[in-house]
């Protein structure tokens, strides 16, 4: 029992770190502006509703939190690929 917590905490401890990450590359789309970051700033509002609904979907069908977490990990990561391509 006090493995899989401790697992969640850290699976929780980096998805922190992680969207900091992406949290720095999108401000910084962000304030170069134009058409690159004005599509950032559309994509990331679009995203967030898309994300929310997908984990509370999950947890209201039982999906355990790890796998939440571990998903939504996924898609901070792809984000941060993303981002520091461009």
């Amino acid at each position: 029992m006090f493995t899989a917590w401790m697992n969640l905490a850290f699976d929780a401890a980096c998805l922190c770190q992680e969207t900091q990450e992406v949290v720095a590359l999108r401000m910084m789309k962000l304030a170069l502006g134009g058409p690159a970051g004005q599509l950032e700033a559309q994509r990331m509002v679009a995203e967030k509703g898309f994300a929310l609904a997908e984990a509370v979907g999950c947890l209201a069908v039982g999906v355990p939190i790890e796998q939440v977490v571990s998903r939504y990990r996924g898609h901070v990561r792809a984000n941060k690929q993303r981002l520091s391509r461009s």
